[in-house]
């Protein structure tokens, strides 16, 4: 009965509108209340959830990525791919992913991404004859690759929901592989797509311009390696790099760039502090609800459940590959992860599979569920730079995400496109 109050409350609160956070708060107060548990124990969870050091790095890495937003780095990063594949057939689309990719692996969001580059790059492919739904889907979908390609927020939550035991280092590292498989998926799709529609590249502007965009691109770009170099170099932990991330980004828009306005510094604190409270609420209510779920063994029951229809691998792992696409679909990212993690990850284990190797299935499952209606937000903020309705996306966006799932499915039946990197540069699972 207690387990029908919790997800009963859950379920009519977010048919109520309620938001998630809240939603999640809302219902793990009504499981302990009908529990008989003190309601003071419910906010004790709550706040021992967000009062995690490693969580420090979440702003750092939000405020990071505000700061590159409003700074002048997609500029730069969108003409250094302009000037690399911009003379391919269809190239303006291909410049889109690899804007992506490099973006992605500074900012770690995906919503940043779409902001960022696709407030430059939509209009600009508009301007080249690009049909609008084709900028939409390749910018919407490219975006994910701020979620796989380190360093990611969301990576530092599936650590977080998997008891601190998995490696945040292990983590980044393990995003680079099956990230720039999906971006090179995806820009099969763009290429194919645009030379079926005619659309023509610009002539290559020669090596001087693109070394000149390199050169450009480079101070944006080595705020990446600051935070991955510290990291795996063993100078910082990813609290600290995450930091150093942050403070190199204002330097380097301030004074090499020169682009960031007060107002835009104000304008990236003010979303960042906005951000970083909407992810950790969601972080305190969600480990209040998934302490009830473990109360009551829920992901112990349902793994022996799963486990009971197939000890086959490949079924139980499209099984949960399904159901994490269909929750995608409705809830957001991080309370997913921070919910789902518990429940899906001891099935994995059972079945052999590296708890590195699930998170990014997972990251890229959720990321995929980002571009997706009725709560896709990347897919919203795509849709409202465009000025054009979901519904005239919809139809044209099949084959970026066939190129997605292509992606996942090696990411998750061949272990190696993960666990590769970590294994090499930390030693992982040594």
């Amino acid at each position: 009965m207690s387990l029908i109050v919790l997800f009963g409350a859950f379920a009519l609160t977010l048919a109520l509108g309620v938001p998630v956070s809240f939603s999640l708060g809302i219902s793990a107060v009504a499981g302990f209340w009908w529990e008989g548990v003190p309601l003071a124990v419910a906010f004790q969870q709550m706040t021992s959830g967000m009062n995690v050091f490693s969580l420090l790095a979440i702003p750092f890495f939000i405020f990071a990525g505000e700061i590159m937003l409003h700074g002048g780095i997609a500029t730069r990063l969108i003409n250094l791919a302009a000037s690399a594949v911009g003379g391919v057939k269809g190239g303006l689309g291909i410049v889109n992913v690899l804007a992506s990719m490099l973006f992605g692996g500074i900012s770690g969001s995906a919503v940043a991404d779409t902001s960022a580059l696709g407030s430059i790059l939509i209009p600009a492919m508009r301007e080249k004859g690009y049909d609008t739904d084709y900028a939409v889907n390749v910018t919407v979908t490219s975006s994910i690759a701020g979620i796989m390609i380190p360093p990611s927020h969301n990576m530092i939550l599936f650590s977080l929901a998997a008891g601190g035991g998995v490696s945040v280092s292990a983590l980044f590292l393990a995003g680079v592989v099956p990230g720039i498989m999906m971006c090179l998926s995806l820009a099969i799709a763009a290429y194919v797509i645009g030379a079926r529609r005619g659309y023509r590249g610009d002539p290559f502007p020669g090596f001087r311009k693109l070394a000149w965009a390199a050169a450009g691109a480079f101070p944006g770009l080595f705020t990446a390696v600051i935070i991955l170099g510290g990291v795996l170099g063993g100078i910082f932990t990813v609290t600290e790099s995450a930091a150093m991330g942050a403070i190199w980004a204002v330097l380097c828009t301030v004074f090499i760039y020169r682009e960031l306005s007060w107002q835009g510094f104000v304008t990236a604190v003010a979303q960042s502090v906005r951000t970083t409270a909407v992810v950790l609420l969601l972080v305190g209510t969600a480990t209040a609800f998934a302490y009830l779920l473990a109360l009551h063994r829920v992901p112990e029951h349902l793994a022996n459940t799963m486990l009971g229809i197939s000890d086959n691998p490949i079924v139980l792992l499209m099984m949960i590959n399904v159901a994490l696409l269909l929750l995608g679909c409705i809830m957001d990212m991080a309370a997913l992860i921070l919910i789902c993690t518990p429940i899906f990850l001891p099935v994995a284990q059972a079945i052999g599979m590296d708890p590195v190797q699930f998170g990014m299935v997972m990251m890229m499952n959720l990321g995929l569920g980002l571009t997706t209606p009725p709560v896709g937000a990347v897919l919203f903020v795509g849709c409202a730079i465009a000025r054009v309705r979901i519904e005239e996306v919809m139809g044209t966006i099949w084959p970026f995400y066939t190129a997605i799932l292509v992606a996942l499915g090696l990411t998750t039946y061949w272990s190696p496109l993960a666990l590769t990197l970590p294994r090499l540069l930390l030693g992982y699972g040594a």
